[in-house]
């Protein structure tokens, strides 16, 4: 279920909820606990835990999956929980979110985070903390500058996109890469693809397939294509999460997210 090894210092932790590969990261370095994984694997994650030393726990973002056990974490360690502001109200209730992710997931139990501000120290190192929403709201990556090294959280996941979220909006995701790749990384710790030793050269790869998709639903829009035209036109393949989300997950969500963009400077 969960699996342990070491990249450059890191101790990355694969969380493996499905045979299939559906999986979630977490990492430790220099004694902080990135993401905490997802509620229906606590019983090997405490292990885990029970096993390493953190001094500190800092969220990517609130989902289900990378704050699943932070509350068991909250009660049995005492250590501080940090993540971006805009996270601290959902994280403080339990998990309000569809059947099929919290069988996917297990439920996420409610606990009490400290905000996160533009910095953030572990044992030896200062981290940046880079807001970067169109994923979640409360979204942030962490670079540790002095060793080029970027954990992107769900920034990247994949090099192509298929379906995303209702909440989810690919301009904002298009801002949040181009603001990454501002900053000065080659190793990128991803929370769904793991360790990628060319992080920058696969997030540069990620950038360039959603501006595609953007060009092309622009183009189709300009035509006077619907919503779902352009959908259909572009994103022929149909997933099984798409009818058992009963829509929150979609490519549909893809194109309204870039025409709704598109009608601001309309």
């Amino acid at each position: 279920m969960i699996d342990i090894f070491k990249h450059e210092g890191v101790t990355c932790v694969k969380a493996a909820v499905s045979k299939d590969g559906v999986s979630v990261y977490i990492y430790l370095v220099d004694g902080m606990l990135i993401d905490t994984g997802p509620q229906i694997l606590e019983k090997e994650l405490i292990t885990f835990y029970n096993q390493y030393e953190f001094d500190l726990v800092t969220l990517t973002h609130s989902h289900e999956d990378h704050t699943g056990t932070a509350s068991w974490i909250e009660h049995n360690k005492n250590v501080p929980i940090y993540i971006h502001p805009k996270g601290i109200p959902k994280c403080e209730e339990n998990g309000n979110y569809p059947e099929y992710r919290q069988i996917a997931w297990g439920i996420r139990r409610a606990f009490h985070p400290q905000p996160l501000g533009e910095k953030i120290h572990s044992k030896n190192l200062k981290w940046e903390v880079i807001y970067t929403p169109g994923h979640a709201d409360d979204h942030v990556a962490l670079l540790d500058k002095e060793n080029g090294r970027l954990f992107s959280g769900d920034m990247y996941v994949l090099p192509t996109v298929k379906v995303i979220m209702s909440s989810e909006s690919i301009p904002q995701i298009i801002h949040s890469i181009n603001k990454l790749l501002s900053l000065e990384f080659k190793i990128m710790y991803c929370s769904h693809a793991g360790y990628l030793l060319n992080g920058r050269k696969a997030l540069e790869e990620k950038l360039e397939n959603l501006l595609d998709i953007y060009a092309t639903v622009s183009d189709l829009y300009e035509k006077g294509y619907s919503n779902s035209e352009i959908d259909q036109t572009l994103f022929r393949k149909r997933y099984k999460i798409e009818e058992l989300s009963n829509g929150e997950y979609g490519s549909a969500n893809i194109v309204n997210s870039i025409v709704s963009d598109l009608q601001r400077y309309n």
